[in-house]
């Protein structure tokens, strides 16, 4: 397993993070079984840094790890605890204060390596700064409660700057993939301020692990025996300034596989690169539809949620990962649904691109109801 020195913080996690959030489940609980042979082979292959949520499994991810570290007799050194704050569910400081307590309970231990604000925005910054969160987070870290502290987000490039302006942060946990790339700019800022990055959607969300027949023969014709996970974690891992790369593994496959990407880690070439950048743009021509999610279409009258089916709808379409989007689709409700239309033409006559609106979500609504399983 390589492994990349935080410097600043004297510590040295694994390239390879395990991310806490996806583990199997039967009967709605997470399988402990299949997940105690995951971790032990994680462990085996020198997985050190172990990233869950409060939220994560219902709640359960971070009470199954401390079990886990337990049964296992793992000395405390021996690997790195990172755990979020959920700031959207925090509005005192005795929240927070319940919060945190009740992490130190979970993973039965008295002190958090990595300890971030989850998915924060500027505005929820603002609010954890004006409960004293913030402070209190810090007073934890002068306890030795908390190690390193940080935040993870999914905010725009202004929203970033200025919550990574306020002070000298340990470390952030950014969304990084060969699709995202609007995300960049957030990793160049981070890069420019010398604050050590981890790598969190390397496959986005496992859109990446599993390709097209037509778009991974760019793949095939250079390695034709890697992943394209492999290929989506090594453009991760190539990036300067980068310690730590998440995935959320769900078999000991996965497992294995990310193992063989992070051991003796080979940064991408030329040639690869090269394939890379065929894949992403073949897969961005499979778009269904051209909305750059502006939102001047909102709000619809009838209640429909246009950019969000939209994306859905063009997310299938790109990656054909029935699972994640039955996923998305499932979580839209009620009004917010295209059959919910009126056909009253508002949002095509404030759309800058011209797209039919109308027409593609008749189309985004039949296509997606007819995923399930």
């Amino acid at each position: 397993m390589d492994f990349r020195n935080f410097q600043r913080l004297d510590s040295k996690p694994s390239l390879l993070a395990y991310g806490c959030m996806r583990f199997p489940e039967r009967d709605g609980q997470i399988d402990k079984k299949l997940t105690y042979a995951m971790l032990d082979a994680a462990v085996a292959g020198g997985v050190n840094y172990f990233d869950s949520a409060y939220v994560y499994h219902g709640g359960k991810s971070e009470g199954f790890m401390g079990e886990y570290f337990t049964a296992r007799s793992m000395p405390r050194e021996s690997y790195y605890i990172a755990t979020k704050l959920p700031q959207w569910n925090v509005d005192s400081l005795e929240d927070a204060k319940r919060i945190f307590e009740e992490q130190l309970t979970r993973w039965q231990t008295d002190y958090i390596d990595f300890y971030l604000l989850h998915d924060l925005k500027s505005s929820g910054f603002e609010k954890m700064l004006k409960l004293g969160v913030v402070d209190y987070c810090l007073d934890l870290q002068k306890q030795g409660k908390i190690k390193h502290f940080g935040f993870s987000t999914h905010d725009n490039f202004e929203g970033f700057k200025s919550t990574l302006d306020y002070r000298d942060w340990d470390f952030v946990m950014l969304h990084l993939n060969y699709m995202d790339l609007d995300n960049l700019k957030l990793y160049e800022y981070a890069l420019s301020k010398d604050i050590p990055i981890l790598v969190m959607e390397g496959v986005k969300g496992g859109s990446l692990s599993k390709l097209p027949e037509d778009i991974s023969k760019y793949f095939a014709n250079v390695k034709p025996t890697d992943s394209p996970s492999k290929w989506a974690l090594r453009w991760a891992g190539s990036l300067e300034g980068v310690k730590c790369v998440l995935s959320g593994m769900s078999s000991v496959e996965q497992v294995k596989d990310n193992l063989t990407t992070f051991s003796d880690f080979k940064p991408l070439t030329d040639d690869e690169r090269a394939a890379i950048k065929k894949v992403e743009t073949a897969l961005r021509k499979r778009v269904r539809c051209n909305c750059t999610g502006c939102n001047y279409c909102m709000p619809c009258p009838a209640g429909v949620n246009i950019p969000w089916v939209l994306s859905i709808w063009n997310n299938w379409g790109i990656y054909e990962n029935r699972g994640h989007s039955n996923w998305e689709w499932s979580i839209v409700k009620g009004t917010q649904r295209p059959d919910s239309c009126t056909e009253c033409g508002a949002c095509v006559e404030l759309c800058p691109q011209k797209i039919d609106l109308i027409t593609d979500l008749k189309k985004a609504q039949s296509e997606l109801e007819g995923l399930k399983w």
